[in-house]
C-alpha cells in the first residue's frame, strides 16, 4: 500500500507541475534553500544550481520531488521537513493545507484561526489553469543590544507585502516593498542589518526618526523549446548571489545592495549557462552631482557531470561613466579581450571553480579568482600584479556518523590589490560594500561551522572565523604614508612605490569571531532568531586589543 499510495503522490505532484509550474523565484532567505543543499551534498539529489541559485519555485518542487523518491534513506527530521516543504510549494488552495483572506470556502473568523496553525498562509490567492497571484503581508521586528562596550540598544520595525505568481504557465512575476524604522543607537541598528548602509534615507538622515527602505520587482520568462533544454529571461531587481563558497563568495557575496539586471539563463544537459547585465551605485555623496550608476556585467559557463563533479568558468566586468556599453551585452563574448579593445578603462575578473559530488556526504568546492591581470604574473608570487584569490571549502553532511549535523571547514586567501581599480569608480563595489568577500583585499580567512536540526522547526549552528587582515598605514594626521594593498577603496596607482606586495604587510589585525545562532519556527511563517556575536580584535603591530559583543531577538512574518 506504502508503494501504491507514493506512486499515486508522484503523479499528482507531476500533474500540479505541469499544470500550475511556478515561474517565480524563491526569496534566498528562504531555510528551503538549506535543505535542498544537505540533500545535493546526501547525493538524494544530484544536482542544485547553486552557484547562481534564484531557484523557480517549479525548480524547487522538482527537487523536492527528487527527494521525495529516495523516503526511505531520509531521517525523521529529513522527512517532517520534506512535506512542510512539499506544501509550502505544493500550491493547492484547499482548506486542508492552507487559509488566505477572502477565501470562498472560508469566513474571516475560519481565516484568522488558521494563523495560528501550520497551515500554508495567503493574504489573498487565487490560482487558475493559466494564471495565479499569491499576495502575503512581510514585516520584521528586531532588538539588539552591545554588550561590550555597553551601548544603548535598538529596535528595527518593519512592514510590507509581497504579490507573486505565474500567468500563461511561462511567465513568472514578482513585486515586494517593505518599510520600516528605527528607534535607539544606530550603530547598534546597523549591527542588527548592515543592509542598511545600503538604503538612501538610512544614510542621508535627515528626518526625525531613522528609517528604510527595501523594494524588489522582476519579470522572469521561462520555456523549453526543446525536450531538456530550459531557456529564462529575466529583468528587474533582486538579491543575487554568484559563485560557490559556504562562509561568503569571492565572486558576488550577496552582502551587496539590490541588483537591477537582465538575465539570461540556457540548462542543456550537462551544460548551463548564465549572462548577466547588472547596474548599482557608488558611494553615497551629499552632493546629487557626485552620485553615479556603476554597471557589472557577467558571464558563466558550468559543466555538471553528475556523481563526479561540477567545473565552471566566470567572467565579470565593472564599468561607470557612460551608459549601457553594447560591447558588453553579448553572451558569449569573452570579457576581458573586449575590455583590453576598449582600451582598458574597465575593472575586469576571471574566475574558475570546482565542486565535487562523487562522495556521499562530502562535497568540496574551489575557486580561483584572477582580478584583471590575465596570467601573467602568477610567477611572481609577490609582484603587486598578482592580483589573486583563492578558496578551498569541505562540507561534511550527516558529521561524525550523526544525522542532521553539517559540519563545514573553509579557508579563503586575498591578495593585495584584489578588487580595486585605477577608476574609483570602478571598485568592485554598491553603495560602498565589497561585492565580493568581505574580508576585502590583503586577508585571508578559517571558517568552520557546525549546524543541527532538532526537528523541521528548529535549527541551531555555531560558526566561527579566524581572519588576519593587512591595513594601510596613516599617520596621526591621517595621511597614508605606506598603502600595501589592504584598503578596497585604494589601488596601486599609476605611481608605484613598490612593484611588490608582500601579504598581510601594513598593520597587522587578527579577528576570532564567534556566531551562535538559534532559529525557531513554532507555527509556520512565525519565524524567530537568537543571536549572539562575539569579536576579540588583535592589533598585532602595536600590541592591544579589543572585544565587541552583541545579541539580537528577531521575529520574521514571512520571508523577504
Amino acid at each position: 500500500m506504502k508503494i501504491i499510495r507514493r506512486s499515486f503522490l508522484l503523479v499528482l505532484f507531476c500533474y500540479v507541475l505541469s499544470a500550475y509550474s511556478q515561474v517565480e523565484n524563491v526569496p534566498l532567505s528562504h531555510p528551503v534553500y538549506i535543505f535542498l543543499k544537505q540533500m545535493k551534498v546526501k547525493n538524494i539529489i544530484p544536482y542544485i544550481s547553486e552557484d547562481v541559485p534564484n531557484l523557480s519555485k517549479f525548480q524547487v518542487k522538482d527537487y523536492l520531488l527528487k527527494v521525495e523518491s529516495e523516503f526511505e534513506n531520509l531521517s525523521n527530521t529529513e522527512k517532517e521537513l520534506l512535506n512542510r516543504y512539499k506544501s509550502e510549494f505544493y500550491e493547492v488552495l484547499d482548506t486542508v493545507n492552507t487559509t488566505y483572506f477572502f477565501s470562498p470556502d472560508e469566513d474571516f473568523g475560519q481565516s484568522l484561526e488558521g494563523l495560528l496553525t501550520n497551515k500554508i498562509k495567503y493574504f489573498y490567492a487565487l490560482a487558475e489553469e493559466d494564471a495565479n497571484v499569491f499576495i502575503n503581508v512581510i514585516g520584521d521586528y528586531s532588538y539588539g543590544q552591545q554588550f561590550n562596550p555597553l551601548t544603548n540598544n535598538a529596535h528595527l520595525f518593519d512592514i510590507g507585502f509581497r504579490i507573486g505568481g505565474t500567468v500563461f504557465k511561462h511567465l513568472g512575476y514578482n513585486l515586494m516593498v517593505l518599510k520600516g524604522g528605527a528607534a535607539g543607537s544606530r550603530q547598534v541598528a546597523e549591527l542588527i542589518d548592515p543592509k542598511l548602509l545600503q538604503t538612501f534615507k538610512w544614510v542621508e538622515n535627515t528626518e526625525n526618526i531613522g528609517n528604510y527602505d527595501f523594494t524588489e520587482a522582476y519579470l522572469k520568462y521561462y520555456t523549453e523549446p526543446v525536450e531538456k533544454m530550459g531557456l529564462t529571461f529575466q529583468v528587474g531587481r533582486e538579491f543575487k548571489t554568484i559563485g560557490y563558497g559556504y562562509s561568503n563568495k569571492l565572486m558576488l557575496s550577496g552582502l551587496g545592495p539590490y541588483l537591477d539586471f537582465f538575465q539570461f539563463d540556457f540548462d542543456y544537459g550537462i551544460v548551463h549557462f548564465t549572462s548577466i547585465h547588472g547596474s548599482t551605485v557608488g558611494d553615497f555623496s551629499s552632493n546629487p552631482a557626485d552620485r553615479y550608476t556603476k554597471f557589472w556585467a557577467f558571464n558563466r559557463l558550468k559543466f555538471s557531470l553528475q556523481d563526479l563533479f561540477e567545473i565552471g568558468i566566470g567572467e565579470s566586468i565593472i564599468y561607470s561613466d557612460r551608459g549601457i556599453d553594447l560591447s558588453y551585452l553579448t553572451p558569449v563574448g569573452f570579457y576581458k579581450f573586449i575590455e583590453m579593445s576598449n582600451q582598458d578603462r574597465d575593472n575586469g575578473n576571471l574566475y574558475f571553480d570546482l565542486q565535487t559530488n562523487f562522495i556521499d556526504n562530502l562535497e568540496f568546492q574551489a575557486t580561483f579568482l584572477l582580478d584583471e591581470n590575465i596570467l601573467s604574473n602568477l610567477q611572481d608570487l609577490d609582484s603587486y600584479k598578482n592580483k589573486t584569490a583563492y578558496q578551498l571549502g569541505l562540507f561534511w553532511y550527516e558529521a561524525f556518523t550523526m544525522n542532521d549535523l553539517s559540519f563545514i571547514v573553509e579557508y579563503t586567501k586575498i591578495r593585495p590589490y584584489v578588487y580595486t581599480h585605477n577608476n574609483p569608480k570602478n571598485i568592485y563595489s554598491g553603495w560602498g560594500v565589497n561585492l565580493g568577500h568581505p574580508i576585502g583585499p590583503n586577508s585571508d580567512e578559517l571558517f568552520t561551522k557546525l549546524s543541527y536540526d532538532f526537528n523541521d522547526w528548529i535549527r541551531a549552528s555555531i560558526d566561527y572565523r579566524y581572519i588576519r587582515s593587512g591595513e594601510n598605514v596613516y599617520d596621526t594626521s591621517g595621511t597614508l604614508i605606506k598603502n600595501v594593498g589592504g584598503d578596497i577603496n585604494i589601488s596601486h596607482g599609476q605611481n608605484l612605490e613598490n612593484e611588490t606586495a608582500i601579504f598581510l604587510d601594513g598593520i597587522r589585525i587578527n579577528n576570532n569571531i564567534i556566531n551562535v545562532g538559534i532559529r525557531v519556527e513554532p507555527i509556520r511563517d512565525f519565524i524567530f532568531e537568537f543571536i549572539y556575536n562575539v569579536n576579540y580584535e588583535e592589533n598585532m603591530t602595536i600590541h592591544t586589543s579589543n572585544t565587541i559583543s552583541y545579541g539580537t531577538i528577531n521575529f520574521k512574518l514571512g520571508y523577504r
